[in-house]
């Protein structure tokens, strides 16, 4: 097999190999732009992680408490967005909400990207989250509520600490999904590490190097962040608890 790992060194305009790989001035190279292409990447996948821990976080405390309103707002919310394939929300954001809501046609479409991603994370953090609230024993929340602490104050001092840590394990699987999920950013135009590969195997005919150029930097973007979570389980770990710290 002929492999051309210089594929990267060559200018994108004319396909010269440039010296140290890397362009001079208005140059790019392959290189230049598959690392720019894994910025939009981890970018689009930070910030939806971001979107989906907040708006998933507070839907999953609304489907714990006693209110029946709010049990069913939480609960219309996971259905709705986890019901819908991610593709087709990512569409319904470029296309169909920027028509519906004019002000947003000026709003860059990798926000767009963003929200959809988040929105559809979201559904599934907010059942990890229910799960984890749901899974203290109610004696707590009672004690909370006997020592004179208000609902929303026993959340915050007395469930929350504690569902947290026991949904890291969870949230280590969502954080690596929402990685490789990104990747639908192709679909309108995002200059990610998807679209690089299907723009630069057609311009170099070199698909084997692409692809597994980009298969390593989605591998490496995926472990490191298990490498990062499973360092916060670990210092977060409640004693005592299966599979924590003795």
């Amino acid at each position: 097999m002929n492999w051309d790992w210089q594929v990267f060194c060559r200018n994108t305009i004319d396909g010269e190999v440039m010296p140290r790989c890397f362009g001079n001035g208005g140059e790019i190279t392959y290189l230049d732009w598959l690392i720019s292409a894994w910025g939009w990447t981890l970018s689009v996948a930070l910030l939806s992680l971001i979107v989906a821990l907040l708006f998933g976080s507070i839907m999953g405390i609304l489907r714990t408490t006693p209110s029946r309103g709010l049990v069913l707002l939480g609960n219309a919310w996971t259905e709705l967005f986890r019901n819908i394939p991610l593709l087709v929300q990512i569409f319904l954001w470029y296309h169909v909400v920027p028509s519906l809501i004019p002000p947003l046609r000026e709003v860059p479409s990798f926000l767009l990207v963003v929200m959809g991603l988040g929105l559809f994370t979201s559904a599934r953090i907010s059942e990890q989250v229910r799960a984890g609230i749901m899974s203290l024993p109610r004696g707590q929340r009672m004690a909370g509520l006997a020592i004179g602490f208000t609902l929303p104050q026993t959340y915050r001092y007395v469930l929350l600490p504690m569902a947290f840590r026991i949904v890291i394990p969870p949230l280590t699987s969502e954080s690596m999904n929402i990685i490789k999920n990104s990747a639908v950013a192709f679909a309108v135009s995002i200059s990610e590490l998807t679209m690089f590969a299907l723009q630069a195997q057609e311009e170099t005919a070199r698909g084997i190097e692409i692809y597994l150029a980009v298969t390593g930097l989605y591998f490496i973007s995926a472990f490191s962040i298990n490498r990062i979570m499973h360092a916060v389980e670990n210092r977060m770990q409640v004693p005592g608890m299966i599979g924590g710290s003795k």
